[in-house]
């Protein structure tokens, strides 16, 4: 089994001007996920406009680290057999059916495997 990290992007006016409706049926998805799913963490985050980005120096300041139409949404850490395992389990999403989503999936880095030190 390996660990993938699974980054789910957006449009956050389009998030935010989703009905009651809409939300519940993104939810159920969610769970329907998460059920399927060896999923080891997950959260929702707060809109970009919370985040704040460190660079070199530091300087210090308000927003995400790079300005794009799509925002980070949430994340999952799943457990998964291979990236072919990941991949059916991440287009369960329902952002995947939006029009104005997207997921990243990239595999974490497991240093207690032998190929990688």
């Amino acid at each position: 089994m390996a660990k993938y990290l699974i980054l789910i992007y957006g449009d956050e006016q389009r998030w935010d001007a989703e009905s009651e409706q809409e939300r519940h049926e993104k939810g159920e998805g969610h769970r329907a996920f998460s059920a399927a799913a060896t999923v080891l963490a997950g959260h929702e985050l707060e809109p970009s406009t919370t985040a704040t980005t460190l660079r070199g120096g530091p300087m210090i300041t308000d927003g995400p680290f790079l300005e794009a139409k799509e925002a980070l949404g949430g994340f999952y850490v799943i457990d998964a057999a291979d990236l072919d395992a990941a991949i059916a389990a991440a287009s369960m999403l329902p952002e995947l059916a939006s029009g104005h989503g997207g997921v990243e999936i990239r595999p974490i880095v497991d240093h207690d495997r032998p190929d990688h030190g």
